[in-house]
């Protein structure tokens, strides 16, 4: 296996360079004052403000920033970067910050794609990427404790090669994301029907809190003590603690595989042949449908095929029985050339199409949420509509992307080219539009890209008196507000950020 560098990936140049780009108008920032700063790098080996490094640390691949950095412009700005080398370093970290009332926000691999590790605020970015490393590996019950700033395809690379085990987590953003990253955005891989999104994977975490005291989660298969502390955590997108250390479920490396390509007349009939696939309890590791627009886009079959394709991997008795029902329950369907599964495995984590699209001045980004089988086909029809209504859209897509016995997540693609001074308010306006239409019919906000800085706005939305609750354990965990201010649509001390 081929692994990237270990480090963030610069999602496009910044016009002028990282050192000169300013933070777009926005609230206050927060600075850091010498007697901070020296407290920080008393507890802490590698705390800079150089200007070049911490305007690189201050973005992620967020697509509207990526249009903003074509201006010399960033999100958000720290004051200083603090690269730890452990976890008791973190949790010094926090101390000091908790005491100063200085805002953190927690990055490693820098590749959320809602701005979810933008410092809106200022203060301190804490890059977790010296945290690195498989810790131990459990063989005999399928565990493996990782760091989290071990960089996902180095995590894979290691645990294949010394170990035989894989977690079987692969998102598009394999070589760009962390462990860290994917619980911390409660991430999917594209393996998931088979291994389950990072929340299922996840069975235990080490976290250090605002203050800097530290805890451990999990540790057993099944245990009746309480609310699921793991899972409060998972998805919390470093607003009620950071994430130092994970214990992962692993499961043997596969050693049999089954590929498959089918073609419906509809993308509604695609779905129902997928809901049956799992209503009769198959988890091909792959299920991917693609509506008319993607597969002729992508697979050059025409708009009037809309492209399934099944991989699936593992023991040979568990596979081979699966791909029984995967058949016979596209019997009915065209069958493909099964090399259109090998062209999707060849390109799947290729992201280098982002940045030539908004370098050529095209606003572009996707919409990932999820809804039961019932609910999918309007919201895929109220989406597209919404979206294709916005002035300026050129073309608007989807696919489903990952599935479960209940339901499955859409994933839609949109890009448009209004006019230079307009781009801002063209990608709200798709985003207001798109994300109501998927609301108003029962699909959810997010499936597994987060909520950073872009969809806050929807989260009272999205979980009506749910987010009383989340501010409550907010403010319990982190009285004075700085893991992470401005994100998942919670009140901080600093005002509320606009986006965009």
């Amino acid at each position: 296996m081929e692994t990237g560098p270990g480090a963030p990936t610069p999602p496009i140049a910044i016009a002028g360079g990282a050192a000169d780009a300013v933070a777009r108008p926005g609230p206050a920032r927060v600075e850091v004052d010498d007697a901070v700063l020296a407290r920080l790098r008393d507890v802490c080996a590698d705390v800079t403000d150089d200007p070049a490094v911490v305007g690189e640390a201050s973005r992620d691949w967020w697509p509207l920033a990526m249009t903003w950095a074509l201006e010399g412009q960033l999100p958000g700005r720290a004051a200083v970067v603090a690269r730890p080398s452990s976890p008791a370093e973190v949790a010094r970290v926090l101390s000091v910050c908790h005491d100063a009332t200085v805002p953190v926000t927690a990055a490693a691999g820098r590749s959320g794609v809602c701005g979810a590790s933008v410092p809106v605020f200022g203060g301190v970015v804490l890059d977790l990427c010296g945290l690195d490393g498989i810790r131990d590996v459990d063989d005999h019950s399928l565990i493996v404790d990782v760091l989290p700033g071990t960089f996902g395809d180095r995590f894979e690379a290691e645990l294949q090669r010394d170990h035989g085990l894989t977690v079987g987590h692969w998102p598009q953003s394999m070589t760009l994301s962390t462990v860290g990253g994917w619980i911390a955005c409660r991430g999917a891989g594209q393996f998931s029907t088979r291994y389950g999104k990072i929340e299922d994977i996840v069975v235990g975490l080490d976290v250090a809190l605002a203050d800097g005291r530290t805890i451990s989660t999990g540790g057993h298969p099944r245990q009746a003590t309480g609310p699921d502390l793991t899972q409060l955590f998972v998805g919390s997108e470093g607003t009620l603690g950071i994430i130092t250390g994970a214990r992962l479920a692993a499961h043997p490396t596969p050693t049999h595989e089954r590929r498959g390509a089918w073609a419906l007349p509809s993308f509604a009939e695609g779905l129902d042949v997928s809901r049956r696939i799992l209503r009769r309890g198959a988890t091909p590791a792959v299920l991917r449908l693609y509506d008319g627009i993607e597969s002729d886009r992508t697979y050059h079959v025409g708009t009037e095929r809309n492209v399934l394709l099944v991989l699936d991997e593992g023991d040979p008795a568990v596979v081979d029985g699966m791909w029984q029902v995967v058949e016979q329950e596209c019997a009915s369907a065209e069958r493909l050339d099964d090399e259109l599964v090998e062209h999707w495995m060849q390109k799947r984590n290729d992201v280098a199409a982002l940045e030539q699209l908004i370098a050529g001045g095209l606003v572009v980004d996707t919409m990932e949420v999820s809804g039961r089988w019932s609910a999918l086909p309007p919201v895929y029809h109220a989406a597209l509509g919404a979206i294709s209504g916005v002035s300026g859209t050129l073309a608007v897509s989807a696919h489903c992307s990952h599935s479960y016995t209940d339901g499955a997540c859409l994933y839609f693609t949109f890009a448009g080219k209004p006019d230079p001074d307009a781009k801002d308010a063209f990608y709200r306006d798709v985003w207001d539009a798109g994300t109501r239409a998927v609301l108003a019919n029962g699909g959810s906000l997010s499936h597994h890209h987060g909520v950073g800085m872009n969809r806050s706005r929807f989260m009272a939305e999205a979980l009506g008196g749910g987010l009383d609750v989340l501010a409550a354990v907010k403010t319990a965990l982190d009285p004075r507000g700085i893991l992470n201010p401005g994100k998942l649509g919670l009140d901080s001390p600093w005002g509320t950020p606009s986006v965009p």
